[in-house]
C-alpha cells in the first residue's frame, strides 16, 4: 500500500523502508475465528496510529510511524502461541482483543531490523476459518470489504484488512477520528458478492487498497474496499 504522504514512485521506494509488525496468537487447541482475527488486526492498526506514543511530537513511537509513513506502507503477519507468544508480549507494542483473536501491533521497525523475538516466529501459511456463518456487518459501523475473487492466507488477510483501516483513518478529519477512537474502533471486515464487489468498486469516493505485490497476489490486486458512515 502506498503512502499520501510521498505522492512520487521514485520518492517513496528510495527512502529507508519499514514494517509495522503484528502477532496474531494461535494456540494450537483454539485457534481464532478467521473474520474476527481479521476485524482485530485493523483495529490494532487504528489503536496503534491513535496511541499518543505515536502522535506526540515528542511521543516515543512518532518518528517511527512518520518514517513508516514516508515510505511503502507495509505490514507483515506473523503467528506465536505458548512461549513464543509470551515472548512476543514483553515486547514494546499494543494487544488487542476480540471476540476470539487477540493480535499485539508493535512500532513500525526496519525491514530488515526486526527483534530476534518477532523474526523468528512463522509469517507464511496462516490458515483460520469462520466456525459458521458470518452475519451481515451491523448498521453504521465502518465496512472493510475483501475483494472475492483474491484468495489470501489469513495472514495475508489481515495485513490487508489493516491496510484498509488506515485508508479509512487517513480519510476522516480530527472530528471523526475522535468518535470512533472514544467508540472503540467498531468495524467489520467482510467478503462481498461479486455485484455488490464491482459496485463498490465503481464508487469514486471509497479508499481503495492495492496490493504492492510483495507476497501471494500480483503488484496493483485491490485487496479492500472501505467504506464508512
Amino acid at each position: 500500500m502506498t503512502s499520501p504522504f510521498q505522492h512520487s514512485a521514485a520518492e517513496r521506494d528510495a527512502a529507508p523502508q519499514f514494517v509495522l509488525p503484528l502477532v496474531v496468537r494461535i494456540e494450537r487447541d483454539a485457534p481464532p475465528a478467521r473474520t474476527d482475527a481479521l476485524e482485530t488486526a485493523a483495529r490494532a492498526v487504528l489503536t496503534l496510529l491513535s496511541d499518543e506514543r505515536a502522535t506526540a511530537e515528542d511521543g516515543e513511537w512518532t518518528q517511527a510511524v512518520r518514517d513508516w509513513e514516508d515510505a511503502r506502507i507495509r505490514k507483515v503477519v506473523r503467528r506465536a502461541r505458548g512461549a513464543e507468544w509470551r515472548r512476543a508480549e514483553a515486547l514494546p507494542g499494543i494487544t488487542v482483543t476480540g471476540r476470539t483473536a487477540e493480535v499485539r501491533v508493535y512500532p513500525p521497525v526496519p525491514l530488515d531490523g526486526w527483534p530476534k523475538d518477532l523474526a523468528r516466529l512463522q509469517v507464511s501459511g496462516t490458515e483460520l476459518d469462520d466456525r459458521g456463518p458470518v452475519p451481515p456487518p451491523e448498521a453504521g459501523v465502518p465496512v472493510l470489504w475483501m475483494n472475492p475473487e483474491v484468495t489470501m492466507s489469513a495472514g495475508k488477510a489481515m495485513a490487508q484488512a489493516g491496510h484498509g483501516a488506515q485508508l479509512a483513518w487517513w480519510e476522516l478529519g480530527a472530528p471523526g477520528r475522535a468518535a470512533w477512537r472514544s467508540a472503540g474502533f467498531p468495524l467489520a471486515v467482510r467478503t462481498p458478492a461479486s455485484r455488490v464487489w464491482t459496485r463498490l468498486a465503481s464508487t469514486p469516493a471509497l479508499p481503495v487498497v492495492r496490493d504492492a505485490g510483495f507476497t501471494e497476489i500480483p503488484p496493483g490486486t485491490p485487496t479492500v474496499i472501505a467504506s464508512y458512515p
